[in-house]
């Protein structure tokens, strides 16, 4: 996978596109995580074996793209998304799959695409992280402009949540109204998720506006659901949309 850079805001955005048939699929990873990922790795070479278009790409300050992390948000990543689809993909339809802070970036991208959204897989989805993911005294902390830091199992500790992304997240969130995607989603969510509630899924659920909503609770599952068996769910559901 031949890495490239577009210019999105005045940041160097690396990202990897295989040309193909469409729908195009999209992977967003999640909170400081990168395209290197197992799920978007394994996506990408599944597009790039069957023909169809794919786009990966890291953030401004994350992975190899230029910025400082603690600049990020979820309404700048968002438009280098929207950026790169734009100027990137030739497929007329986007799939866009989301994992965990990535899920809720999906839907702020989805909804911005309007019809030219195919559909959303949501891997953990994570929206409105930035209320039930925090209690009342970090939440203080928060709107102060401090930067809190928290334990984190999966290789980046201590993670930081900087005063500039919780507040933007305040703003983003999207599970007190209808979320206005009529596209088919699907949801995948690991049944031993303990850094998002299975029960953030069914949210999401109640929430879309689409009639066509699946929630897949997988047995042993945890928050990464990257085991060979996940990302051969993660590849089926695809497939089939």
């Amino acid at each position: 996978m031949t890495t490239q850079f577009h210019d999105v805001g005045g940041q160097s955005i690396a990202y990897r596109h295989n040309p193909g048939s469409g729908p195009a699929v999209v992977f967003l990873p999640g909170y400081m995580s990168d395209m290197a990922g197992g799920k978007a790795t394994a996506l990408f070479e599944w597009c790039a074996a069957n023909g169809r278009e794919c786009l990966l790409l890291d953030y401004s300050g994350c992975g190899e793209s230029s910025g400082n992390f603690a600049d990020g948000a979820l309404s700048r990543w968002r438009d280098e998304v929207l950026a790169l689809v734009q100027a990137k993909i030739a497929s007329d339809k986007v799939i866009v799959i989301g994992s965990s802070m990535g899920g809720w970036l999906m839907l702020l991208v989805g909804a911005a695409l309007g019809e030219r959204l195919h559909a959303l897989v949501g891997i953990a989805a994570a929206p409105d992280f930035s209320d039930w993911g925090f209690d009342e005294v970090q939440k203080s902390q928060l709107r102060s402009g401090a930067t809190i830091y928290e334990k984190n199992n999966y290789g980046y500790d201590p993670t930081p949540t900087h005063a500039n992304f919780w507040q933007d997240a305040e703003d983003n969130r999207l599970l007190h109204r209808e979320v206005p995607i009529t596209a088919p989603v699907r949801l995948l969510h690991g049944q031993e998720d303990t850094d998002v509630p299975p029960e953030t899924s069914l949210r999401l659920a109640r929430a879309l506006a689409s009639a066509d909503v699946q929630v897949t609770l997988v047995k042993g599952g945890d928050h990464r659901l990257s085991r060979d068996g996940d990302i051969a769910l993660l590849l089926r559901t695809v497939e089939i949309l």
